[in-house]
């Protein structure tokens, strides 16, 4: 079995393959990874960036991906605004979205992370607006349920960040590279 965990750069597609408009030239994983048979387990949306975990054992795809597993994953959410402790409550509690509530997540201000890569583009930047980090991590994993969170909440998502899957870590994995990793069963 092979499993690598990948640091996914802004604008990348989370698939080997671009399934959008004929002719389309956005970049995928295949454009980092020439690793046969290992599948995302899991999504990461094409504005957001971090840790993506590629695997070759369905099983370990399926209890990373599949809802019923309550696989904990981390971010790094830079957001526009400076959020306030009722914001963080509401996040804590569970927030009511079109799809349903969801799951109490935890949540906590954070200073912003020391030696992170710029994105390329930049985040937009409004002088007259403050802005924060936020560290939050979801048992879930809805379509962009965090930046549909966070607007809620009233405070935009600018940037997101994966940085934990269960107990694979980011760390210093640099932008748009990979490594393999051990797996236990």
């Amino acid at each position: 079995m092979t499993t690598i965990l990948f640091n996914k750069p802004y604008g990348v597609l989370s698939q080997f393959t671009d399934k959008g408009t004929e002719g389309s030239t956005r970049p995928t994983l295949s454009d980092y990874i020439d690793l046969p048979g290992v599948y995302p387990a899991g999504r990461l949306d094409r504005d957001s960036e971090g840790l993506m975990v590629l695997t070759s054992d369905g099983a370990l795809q399926a209890r990373i991906a599949h809802p019923k597993f309550k696989a904990a994953k981390t971010y790094w959410v830079h957001v526009e605004g400076d959020v306030s402790d009722d914001a963080l409550a509401a996040l804590r509690t569970g927030i009511p979205l079109k799809d349903g509530p969801t799951r109490p997540a935890k949540a906590r201000r954070m200073d912003e992370p020391a030696g992170l890569w710029p994105r390329n583009p930049p985040i937009r930047v409004r002088k007259s607006v403050p802005d924060s980090w936020l560290e939050l991590t979801i048992t879930e994993g809805r379509n962009r349920q965090v930046r549909r969170m966070t607007a809620h909440v009233g405070f935009p998502t600018l940037r997101l960040i994966r940085v934990q899957i269960g107990a694979w870590k980011l760390g210093d994995l640099p932008q748009g590279k990979w490594q393999h990793v051990q797996i236990t069963h």
